[in-house]
């Protein structure tokens, strides 16, 4: 063999004429097609599978795309990237580009959840902290923007690559969908359906990476637990008609764990978890007085004499902690709220019909509330 032709057998070994991918994994959403330094010949032959795309990429410009199937490289089957490459003839010498294989499947059962609680405000319980858990499928639907935005430099891209993207853009979406349904927190659990079409709707009409979220599912969304853990005695309590003596309970429990935990983040919660059950005493009341309106009114309309008005409820008090309002608060919570150190006769406190905030000691209707309070010991003599 004569010098030209091994010289040819030389150029012949560095040209490629067969493009392809194998079947990728799982987890793998983009593979490079590995040429190093060859080139490709005229004609090569180019093979697609089915939950594939092929994508030719030539400095830094979309070429071609092919879609699955069996096809032989030539000007014909290649008009962008002949434009690209100004191919004004045809092309009969080897060429250079980048192509990228793309995984069209659907990526299915991909976790999500809120790294750190966020917080919404309920109507029942005002400024509440809560956790979101979920799952989603997603698909690649638009490869070329899937490339130049996030792989273009890569030799392979998966799924772990754009999950924490996704993260942030779930958790965006999903605190502006739950505040925005205006959702008692009570009802969340059977609103997930309709929350998690919301938020995948939101997500896919940002579709700046080529992705589309097929879908999006929330699994729980949680309380604090020990807000939880109150929660759920309420509704025991509530359910057997005592919730009274149940908020009298948590109240007391709640001005302990503030006592005990000044300026920490449980005596903040235990605060919460007070107002939160003094809410739902209120609600109760409301509720036993429209009854008995209710009960008063058919009396009337049947003939009967009516019964005698409910009693006014008790008066309830605002107050001044820090310089932040808390409450309302009945006579029996200030009692004890007195008795642990947290209400005193210099907190300013204010109930409907006063004109303005005034010191406790100086309004006569508490004046029960500190004479119940047993005086501090005597000095030791």
């Amino acid at each position: 063999m004569g010098l030209f032709d091994k010289a040819k057998e030389i150029i012949k070994g560095e040209l490629i004429d067969n493009v392809y991918m194998p079947i990728f994994d799982k987890d793998t959403i983009m593979m490079r097609f590995q040429r190093k330094d060859s080139a490709i010949k005229n004609g090569a032959q180019l093979t697609v599978n089915e939950g594939q795309v092929a994508v030719f990429f030539n400095e830094g410009e979309i070429g071609d795309i092919f879609q699955p199937g069996h096809y032989t490289l030539t000007t014909q089957n290649m008009p962008v990237l002949t434009t690209l490459k100004s191919w004004k003839y045809g092309f009969d010498s080897p060429f250079k580009c980048e192509i990228f294989f793309i995984n069209t499947t659907i990526f299915q059962a991909q976790k999500w959840g809120t790294p750190s609680p966020f917080y919404i405000r309920d109507q029942d319980f005002g400024r509440v902290t809560l956790r979101g858990f979920g799952t989603y499928s997603m698909q690649v639907t638009d490869a070329a923007k899937f490339v130049t935005s996030l792989c273009a430099n890569s030799l392979k891209f998966v799924t772990e690559d754009i999950a924490e993207e996704l993260r942030s853009i779930i958790i965006t979406n999903i605190i502006s969908t739950i505040g925005e349904s205006q959702i008692s927190l009570l009802d969340l659990a059977q609103n997930y359906s309709n929350l998690s079409k919301t938020c995948e709707s939101k997500i896919n009409q940002d579709n700046q990476y080529g992705l589309t979220f097929t879908k999006f599912l929330i699994s729980s969304i949680t309380l604090p637990e020990n807000l939880q853990a109150k929660l759920d005695e309420g509704t025991g309590m509530n359910m057997i008609g005592d919730m009274n003596k149940y908020s009298q309970m948590s109240t007391a429990d709640a001005m302990k764990a503030a006592a005990s935990n000044p300026g920490q983040g449980g005596g903040m919660e235990g605060m919460v978890g007070m107002m939160m059950m003094n809410n739902m005493m209120q609600q109760q009341q409301m509720q036993q007085q429209q009854m008995m309106n209710q009960q008063m009114n058919q009396g009337y309309n049947q003939g009967f004499q009516a019964a005698p008005p409910p009693p006014p409820m008790a008066a309830q008090y605002y107050i001044a902690v820090n310089g932040q309002q808390q409450g309302p608060f009945p006579l029996q919570t200030l009692q004890q709220m007195a008795a642990q150190g947290q209400f005193n006769q210099q907190t300013l406190v204010w109930k409907q019909g006063m004109a303005s905030w005034a010191a406790a000691g100086t309004v006569a209707e508490l004046s029960s509330v500190f004479g119940a309070v047993p005086p501090p010991p005597p000095p030791a003599m």
